[in-house]
C-alpha cells in the first residue's frame, strides 16, 4: 500500500515521503495512529504543495539568518573584566557574558549557539564562532579588556 508519511519513521522514511508499506501495517498501525495517510492523487498534490511552502519558508529564514551573520561579523564586542597580574582574569569569560554583550548591541542570540574554542582566561582579542543555523556560522571579534575598577590607584 502506498502511503504518505506525516512523521519520520526509522527504516521507513521521513515526513512527506511517499513509501510502500505492507497493507496490514498501514491499516492497523500507521493510519490509525495518524502517522501516515493513504497516497491518493489529492493527498500527494497537497503534500507536494506543503513541501514547496516549507522550502520557500526555509529559504527566507536562511536569507534572514545570513543577514544576521553578516551583521555579527562586522561588529566587535568589548567585555571588561577584573584581571590580576600578567593579564590573567579572575574567572573566565563565558557564553553568557558574550550573549549579554551582544544583547547590549541589540542582537539577541541564545548563549547555547556561541562556541568558544578555548576558555577565555586572559585579556586580549578572540574570535568566537556563533552557530546561527546548521549551515550558517558567524565569527565575532571579542575584545577582553581590564576593568577600570581593578586598576591600581
Amino acid at each position: 500500500m502506498k502511503l504518505i508519511l506525516l512523521t519520520d519513521i526509522p527504516k521507513l522514511g521521513k515526513s512527506g515521503d511517499i513509501v510502500e508499506a505492507k497493507d496490514g501495517y498501514a491499516r492497523n498501525f500507521l493510519i490509525p495512529q495518524k502517522i501516515a495517510l493513504p497516497a491518493t492523487p489529492q493527498s500527494i498534490k497537497l503534500t507536494r504543495q506543503k513541501k514547496e511552502r516549507e522550502i520557500e519558508k526555509e529559504k527566507a529564514e536562511k536569507e534572514k539568518i545570513g543577514k544576521l551573520a553578516e551583521k555579527i561579523s562586522k561588529i566587535s564586542c568589548t567585555i571588561s573584566a577584573h584581571a590580576g597580574d600578567e593579564d590573567k582574569l579572575f574567572g573566565e569569560i563565558t557564553n553568557k557574558n558574550i550573549a549579554k554583550s551582544l544583547a547590549d548591541k541589540g542582537i539577541e542570540i541564545d548563549r547555547k549557539r556561541i562556541k568558544v574554542k578555548e576558555p577565555i582566561r586572559k585579556l586580549g582579542v578572540y574570535d568566537v564562532e556563533i552557530k546561527l543555523h546548521p549551515d550558517i556560522a558567524a565569527n565575532l571579534r571579542l575584545c577582553v579588556v581590564k576593568d577600570e575598577s581593578s586598576k591600581k590607584k
